[in-house]
């Protein structure tokens, strides 16, 4: 799933998607039918990039876009006013070894409206270009056995310029002085 460039602004409900930056921040449209604009300063706003969140683990952190991925493999995903309850059960299922003293009901059910938002939008089913590019990368970076040896593709050493004879070196210093003092 690709969610580059959609955020949560902390103090507004909902997800926008980021459509250009300026000087001061962001410029969001809404993700819902108003398609709402907002200019989201950096120094007041909070801006959390969903590709980037985590959930507390037992272990290590989970990433919000596995969750996602569970949640769309799930039997029924509940209504964000679902019951605690309800929710941990579904937590337990969607995001396993979650650390269920750190993440409370309240995030569960932000996750969970944010999975209803997104769940019908094209960009939900796109491949995440990161996760394309990764393979690529892996094989650009395998080693080359063509490759000369590091004496061999050592390169000729440069001449150095003739160094200044010490006297000229002394004149040229001197010659600043005198005429400081003669004024």
């Amino acid at each position: 799933m690709n969610l580059r460039g959609i955020v949560a602004v902390s103090g507004k409900p909902g997800l926008w998607k980021a459509l250009a930056q300026n000087k001061t921040g962001f410029i969001l449209e809404s993700l819902d039918a108003n398609k709402t604009k907002l200019v989201a300063n950096l120094s007041t706003a909070k801006i959390a990039a969903l590709d980037e969140i985590t959930i507390f683990g037992d272990y290590e952190d989970i990433r919000l876009t596995d969750v996602f991925g569970r949640m769309k493999d799930a039997k029924s995903v509940p209504d964000a006013k679902a019951d605690g309850k309800v929710l941990r059960e579904l937590f337990r299922e969607v995001a396993p070894g979650h650390d269920e003293e750190k993440v409370y009901s309240s995030d569960m059910k932000k996750i969970v409206s944010w999975y209803h938002i997104l769940k019908d939008m094209p960009l939900f089913s796109e491949p995440d270009p990161n996760e394309a590019a990764a393979p690529v990368a892996e094989a650009e970076s395998a080693p080359v056995e063509d490759v000369k040896p590091a004496e061999e593709a050592k390169p000729a050493k440069k001449a150095k310029a003739p160094a200044k004879a010490k006297t000229e070196v002394a004149e040229e210093e001197a010659a600043p002085k005198a005429k400081a003092k003669k004024k």
